[in-house]
């Protein structure tokens, strides 16, 4: 092997090996697609989006019309392809699924737009990364139902305006911050997918279960979910090692023991932290007395790249209450010490205050 030409490992990377990451590879996508809910009745949590939701394609229907586009925003994993799907089964349309990464140009727009039926729902995932001009494109599109397509170059340029049957655009992102506010505006309904609670997982481990032809019982589904990081498609990718582990080591019955003896093999914890993320706190903790210290220094002593650290493992870490981002540095939470088992210095304690209450 030449040992020049082997690329560092990415943010990436790291996502596409965790068993908790929320970001679907390949095998994920393929039994999604069975597990997936067809209509909002069986649609488990977001109760909220799921209620207006329904208000918006029923008035819809009843107009005989098409529906409002609609923007899905949150984490990765907790149902905005799913509900995209779901709105098309409503409004007995087809639907057409790209993403903003492959929309790098306005033609690319123009050629999806212009193959679009009346009523046609269009999913744009990742609807954040699209080009500028394909993003410049779509403002009109979405309110007229036109767009102008450019023939030619320089001043012999000529555009020509070209009528759209009326469709409806779910745009999903993961960053709505990044969204122009000309985008966001032109969406009719706009709904935030918040994490979901424990009880709303086991519903989701059990339906799951029942479509995978799995037993399991309802301490196997509470262990599952308690590890699942309020996170469905993590809560299914567990449920599925966790089936492995009982069909071979036991008798194919998921309890509660089997499931946390299943998932301490595959190093996901109670809490749903696995390998890495104790890594950082271990490190953090251990190395550092609990911080203040700087991300370059703590992914030095994970062995991991800034961005991994960043982006991988300390979002869940922050909104678990393990670790805060200061002006000095990331410090540990006492939480995070009773987690590990581990008892504060009195000067980590100290220094861990001061740092979370600077300025």
């Amino acid at each position: 092997m030449n040992w020049d030409e082997t690329a560092p490992a990415t943010a990436d990377d790291a996502r596409s090996g965790r068993l908790v990451g929320a970001d679907a590879d390949g095998e994920d996508q393929a039994v999604e697609a069975a597990l997936r809910p067809k209509d909002l009745g069986e649609f488990v949590g977001q109760e909220r989006v799921r209620e207006q939701l329904d208000l918006v394609l029923k008035a819809a229907r009843q107009r005989g019309g098409t529906a409002d586009h609609v923007l899905l925003s949150g984490a990765p994993g907790l149902g905005k392809t799913t509900l995209s799907m779901i709105i098309a089964a409503e409004m007995g349309a087809p639907i057409r699924i790209t993403s903003g990464p492959a929309i790098q140009h306005a033609g690319d727009l123009a050629a999806i737009l212009s193959s679009l039926t009346e009523g046609e729902v269009l999913f744009l995932d990742e609807i954040h990364r699209m080009s500028r001009p394909a993003e410049e494109m779509l403002y009109m599109a979405m309110e007229d139902f036109r767009v102008d397509v450019i023939v030619g170059k320089g001043p012999g340029a000529t555009a020509i305006p070209l009528e759209l049957p009326p469709f409806t655009l779910v745009g999903a992102t993961t960053r709505a911050g990044l969204l122009p506010p000309p985008l966001r505006d032109r969406f009719g309904f706009t709904g935030h997918m918040e994490f979901y609670a424990p009880a709303e997982l086991e519903r989701v481990i059990h339906r799951s279960a029942g479509l995978l032809d799995v037993s399991i019982e309802p301490e196997g589904a509470g262990e599952i979910a308690g590890r699942s990081r309020g996170t469905p498609r993590i809560a299914n990718r567990l449920l599925r090692r966790v089936r492995d582990y009982a069909q071979v080591k036991a008798d194919g019955v998921i309890t509660r023991e089997i499931a946390a003896r299943a998932l301490d093999v595959y190093d996901v914890d109670g809490r749903g932290l696995d390998r890495l993320d104790r890594a950082v706190l271990t490190a953090l903790l251990k190395l550092f007395g609990g911080g203040p210290v700087g991300l370059s220094t703590l992914a030095v002593a994970v062995g991991e790249e800034r961005e991994t650290v960043e982006e991988v493992a300390e979002p869940f870490l922050v909104r678990e209450g393990l670790l805060a981002r200061t002006p000095r540095g990331r410090v540990a939470t006492p939480a995070a010490w009773t987690h590990l088992g581990l008892t504060p210095p009195q000067q980590a304690g100290a220094g861990a205050q001061q740092g979370l209450f600077e300025g």
